[in-house]
């Protein structure tokens, strides 16, 4: 089970944390949401530190902003959880 934080906005972007057990948790969680991703076709920036993921979307097309598509993303993600 992975322990977060809420997804912030900033400088036009939304972002979270996520920890989780061990690196395998946190690389399966990638995984998942790598799939939920390309099925929205709207790909996040995603870093991975052994048990630690951070997330960061942002509509690059819309001039570097938080549309809806950001938003119905994290929600997808936040449903794997």
């Amino acid at each position: 089970m992975a322990t977060q934080t809420s997804w912030q906005e900033s400088d036009g972007a939304l972002s979270r944390d996520f920890e989780f057990e061990d690196f395998v948790e946190a690389f399966g969680f990638v995984t998942q949401v790598a799939l939920v991703a390309q099925r929205h076709n709207h790909h996040p920036d995603i870093s991975i530190s052994w048990n630690k993921v951070s997330i960061m979307t942002t509509s690059h097309d819309a001039g570097n902003t938080v549309t809806d598509r950001d938003h119905k993303l994290t929600a997808a993600i936040d449903a794997l959880l």
